[in-house]
């Protein structure tokens, strides 16, 4: 991969995270995350969005007039999220009853008009299909793990109906982490959505504080070292 890969791919990923960095896309971010099955199946749906649409406006974007480039963002990406509207009800109904409306919201996602103007319309296929890629995989990765922890918090469980996503065979996948009657609700509440999203953040900005010293120190320490040795 090379050195620009690499750098969409940590953009995504962790630098400009659409969830932790970037705050987009968290209005279903916060209501859906109340189990591990419900935030995958909202990431992987917008993720088939962004990859989509990055793809198809890169690909037309020398055709389109810059007067009416947003109109037919829109477009491209309203069609692609009734592509993945229906294809939800046709082969996880179940799945596509409990995320309900905020699968048609995708489409007022800011994050995939923003991405199309930003990044899809300026760059190669190659390189905006990756950008979508990763964005999307950064936003799941996030409401994977708020999730994971508020149901594990909430309700003592990982994997709670699975079968939703995975089919029958998932039924025996959930792990009872401890008794339901002793989780916290708050957790499964809208506060431990806001709770547990600003300590995520948090994290990632004590994490990069951290990496960021470290850098500084090697930084500093490397001149000494070469001078020394010298």
């Amino acid at each position: 991969m090379s050195t620009a890969y690499k750098e969409i791919s940590r953009e995504g990923l962790w630098r400009n995270n659409v969830g932790l960095v970037q705050l987009l896309g968290l209005c279903p971010l916060l209501a859906v995350s109340n189990s591990l099955v419900n935030g995958l199946g909202l990431g992987l749906a917008t993720t088939m969005v962004l990859v989509g649409s990055s793809t198809l406006i890169s690909a037309i974007q020398s055709w389109v007039p810059r007067e009416i480039r947003i109109p037919v963002f829109v477009l491209i990406i309203a069609s692609l999220v009734t592509a993945v509207d229906l294809a939800l009800n046709a082969w996880f109904h179940q799945l596509y009853r409990v995320l309900g409306i905020f699968i048609p919201l995708i489409v007022t996602n800011c994050a995939i008009i923003g991405r199309a103007e930003a990044f899809a319309s300026r760059n190669p296929v190659p390189a905006a299909a990756l950008d979508g890629l990763m964005m999307g995989l950064g936003f799941t990765a996030v409401l994977v793990v708020l999730g994971a922890c508020r149901e594990i918090i909430g309700q003592g469980t990982l994997l709670d109906q699975a079968h939703m996503l995975f089919g029958p065979a998932a039924r025996d996948w959930t792990l009872q982490i401890w008794s339901g009657r002793h989780g916290l609700l708050v957790a499964m509440l809208p506060p431990g959505a806001f709770i547990g999203l600003g300590l995520m953040i948090a994290a990632k900005n004590v994490t990069d504080s951290h990496f960021a010293r470290r850098a500084h120190k090697i930084t500093e320490t490397l001149p000494r070292a070469i001078t020394t040795g010298s």
